[in-house]
């Protein structure tokens, strides 16, 4: 369909573009993370298991991955425009179909259609607002681009609580439909096509090595913490993934057109960006996994009260990256990124000592302290080490970029996932070392706990009477022998499982503290500059 385009002025365009490139993008990665509350739902509805339903989540995670090293090439052959309408005409689509889907086999084949429009969506938007804007206004409209970024997936959860409690769950998929295309109508009208498109021969050798290398180390990731590190599947996908993106590597450096462009890494300021985008982003999506988990199973909020409190530590992101716009204009982007690290870090610290007399308030101040953090330098890193290539290289080096915030994501979970589970289990068998039913602690723990189950006519003080007068006692109470100090232990047990579980979810905290550490050595790297090229 030909729609006829407005003409509009360099300035008014450039900013016009952006809103448009913001609402694609913005959908995209909400259904990343939309669809992680329904899921009960759907294996309700589809009466399929736990682990069927989840590659609901896991499909769309994985065509993104392997979708994501083609776009530069997509930009670069049949322009960005075209690219940008495909893309999103392909995830409206699948949207659609999702919302119509009759079973969960159709459902997880709609989302693999889904996620390629939806995978395409990132670098190419990234790659219009590259080209569109000069060197001095990167900063200014990534910094409202990179909104999109932080805003939809923290409130993916909340939009998904509120549709799957109040109205249908297929909604968190056909309410793509009209904003999709509106954006799409919006596209059509405004954008222009990128004049930078060149003809080359398709890499088909990189893109069977990327796409075999990406989905098998992502689905490691994604399956390690349930399927187990040392297992022979996930041992498996480790080595298949190691070897074809080594091979892949070797083709990419011989071929005289690239996939990836793996030159964009002599660039320092590249290379040190992409090490703290890694950092930034695996500590991101780790305490977007961390919290709704740890509030949820801990603190039993419901999904809603969950997202509302993420929602503020996402607006203040937003809030943060023109902030920080400022803030480099006067002092540089460097020192920008340097606090923007120690804050995230240091905020990330508190949540170590997270337990269930922790207030609301407390909580909810961490997490926009991260949210600041955040918003000070993800954005202010990549935009710092993308401005120092040339326009010619710009749509391979956000290919790249994506790719590695789509690692980095997974990583951070698949890690703090096992975490948990591991000190969950070792904070467990401490605990049982000194659960001794003779010790004088543990029986006047099993006396409170058991005069909860005789405060409705029982006699207090179960144990000790026990300990004197036998079973004798629970049949005079009209009790079957023994059944009170049974649901005494059995409370005990879970008490302890539960501290066991706050103890593993402190413990990961520390880790995503770390993490986040880990990019301050980048970002002390990094060089206080902008080409002039």
């Amino acid at each position: 369909m030909n729609i006829p385009r407005i003409t509009l002025p360099g300035a008014t365009y450039r900013w016009w573009a952006l809103v448009v490139t913001i609402i694609g993008n913005f959908m995209s990665l909400l259904d990343t993370s939309i669809v992680n509350i329904a899921i009960p739902k759907m294996i309700a509805v589809f009466s399929v298991e736990a682990k069927d339903a989840q590659w609901i989540l896991t499909a769309y995670m994985l065509t993104m991955g392997v979708m994501q090293p083609v776009s530069g090439y997509f930009c670069d052959r049949f322009g960005t425009r075209r690219m940008y309408l495909f893309s999103l005409t392909v995830f409206t689509a699948g949207s659609a179909l999702c919302g119509m889907a009759w079973s969960n086999d159709s459902l997880v084949f709609f989302r693999i259609l889904q996620a390629i429009g939806g995978g395409l969506i990132y670098p190419v938007t990234m790659t219009i607002v590259y080209h569109n804007f000069p060197r001095e206004e990167r900063y200014q409209a990534m910094s409202i681009w990179g909104l999109s970024a932080m805003v939809a997936p923290a409130i993916g959860p909340t939009l998904s609580g509120y549709l799957v409690e109040y109205w249908d769950w297929r909604l968190i998929f056909t309410i793509n439909v009209p904003v999709g295309s509106i954006g799409y109508l919006l596209a059509a009208l405004i954008l222009r096509e990128s004049v930078l498109t060149r003809k080359g021969k398709f890499d088909a050798a990189g893109f069977i090595t990327s796409s075999l290398g990406l989905f098998c180390l992502l689905l490691a990731l994604n399956k390690g913490a349930e399927e187990g590190w040392t297992s022979a599947y996930i041992l498996a996908l480790l080595y298949i993934s190691v070897a074809s993106l080594a091979l892949f590597v070797a083709i990419e450096l011989t071929s005289e057109n690239p996939l990836l462009d793996l030159t964009v890494f002599k660039s320092w300021n590249f290379t040190c960006s992409s090490f703290v985008l890694f950092s930034g982003t695996a500590c991101m999506y780790g305490g977007l996994f961390m919290v709704p988990l740890f509030m949820e199973n801990i603190r039993d909020y419901t999904a809603m009260q969950t997202g509302v409190l993420l929602l503020p530590a996402a607006l203040i992101s937003g809030l943060m990256m023109p902030v920080a716009v400022r803030i480099a204009r006067k002092v540089g982007p460097k020192p920008v990124v340097i606090a923007g690290v120690i804050i995230l870090g240091t905020a990330s610290v508190p949540f170590a000592n997270l337990d269930l007399d922790t207030g609301y308030y407390t909580i909810l101040f961490v997490i926009v302290l991260r949210g600041v953090g955040l918003g000070l330098f993800l954005m202010t890193a990549t935009t710092l080490g993308m401005n120092i290539l040339p326009l010619a290289k710009m749509s391979r080096a956000t290919a790249m970029k994506s790719v590695i915030r789509q690692i980095a994501g997974s990583f951070g979970i698949a890690l703090l996932s096992t975490v948990i589970q591991h000190r969950q289990a070792y904070h467990l068998a401490h605990s049982a070392e000194y659960m001794n039913v003779a010790s004088f602690p543990m029986k006047q723990t099993l006396v409170s706990y058991e005069n909860l189950f005789w405060q409705a006519g029982g006699t207090p003080g179960t144990v000790q009477h026990m300990l004197t007068y036998g079973d004798s006692l629970y049949a005079q109470a009209g009790f079957a022998p023994g059944i009170i100090q049974t649901k005494a232990l059995a409370l005990l047990s879970s008490v302890v499982q539960k501290q066991a579980l706050i103890f593993a979810f402190d413990d990961a905290f520390v880790v995503l503290a770390l993490i986040c550490f880990c990019g301050m050595i980048p970002a002390l790297l990094l060089r206080n500059r902008v080409s002039s090229k």
